[in-house]
């Protein structure tokens, strides 16, 4: 049974690799979408947080809502950006509840959401996407793009100021610039580096064990 899943997984990795938004085809380390929300917002846990709630709030119900819209609106990126507008406005609300005015420490990147490639890329596609393909490939997304959000906060947060989401983990930063836009790069392609990295040495495991059962 081991032998013949190691076989499936190395026989259609490529396959399986599309479909996954998370770890095998993330949005962020492998396409290089979203990227500037994460160096300039999340500077640490909690403002990687907010734009995380963000992103839930709006990458999947966008893409359902412009499946359907998209279908009468002949130029489908005018479609995506105005279903993103509309589903922002209801977000926006959300976000002032729950996270009061801290919500302004996202500035512009917040409303620039809208026009965020990662959210409204499917227009691109010459065929119109159905509600369920939308709302499965979407919390898939969303999913995959905020794991990279929190992490990225979160070390950023770490290196800078040796702390997680205010609470203190060291004495002080190891990485003080990883605060900094610059640093967030930093950061993000050492992530990247490493995450790929990861996915190369299960796709040389997966092809040695493949041959050692065969």
């Amino acid at each position: 049974m081991w032998a013949k899943r190691i076989q499936y997984l190395n026989e259609n990795f490529s396959r399986i690799a599309k479909r996954d938004r998370i770890f095998l085809n993330n949005p962020v380390i492998m396409s290089g979408l979203g990227l500037a929300p994460l160096v300039v917002v999340a500077t640490n846990g909690t403002n990687a947080l907010m734009l995380s709630v963000a992103v839930l709030l709006m990458l999947t119900p966008t893409r359902v809502l412009a499946s359907f819209v998209s279908r009468w609106i002949r130029f489908r990126a005018l479609a995506y950006c105005l279903c993103a507008a509309v589903v922002y406005m209801a977000a926006y609300q959300c976000m002032r509840q729950w996270f009061d005015v801290q919500v302004v420490l996202l500035g512009i990147y917040l409303p620039m959401l809208v026009v965020e490639p990662i959210i409204i890329k499917r227009y691109e596609r010459a065929t119109p996407e159905k509600w369920v393909t939308a709302l499965r490939k979407g919390l898939l997304t969303t999913a995959g793009y905020v794991l990279v959000i929190l992490l990225v906060g979160m070390l950023r947060e770490l290196l800078s100021a040796g702390t997680l989401f205010g609470q203190e983990i060291m004495q002080a930063g190891l990485l003080p610039m990883a605060a900094l836009p610059s640093g967030g790069f930093v950061v993000l392609a050492l992530l990247c580096a490493v995450w790929r990295g990861a996915i190369n040495v299960l796709k040389k495991w997966l092809n040695m064990e493949a041959k050692r059962y065969q």
